[in-house]
């Protein structure tokens, strides 16, 4: 697990997938956020604690 990676969890609760606006959750062992949409399935990077919510940027799961 990254020590490093955090999100305040009100933060958490206001995020959504750009791509599809479904809920986003942590993935704290590869610090990434995950869209829970099984369809779309994006992860998105956390860069330094700044989470990196561009599609470009994402990967599918």
């Amino acid at each position: 697990m990254n020590s490093q990676f955090s999100i305040d969890a009100e933060l958490l609760e206001l995020l959504v997938c750009p791509d599809c606006r479904s809920r986003l959750a942590l993935a704290y062992e590869s610090a990434e956020l995950m869209c829970t949409n099984g369809t779309c399935a994006l992860i998105y990077p956390v860069l330094n604690g700044v989470p990196v919510l561009l599609t470009d940027e994402a990967r599918k799961a």
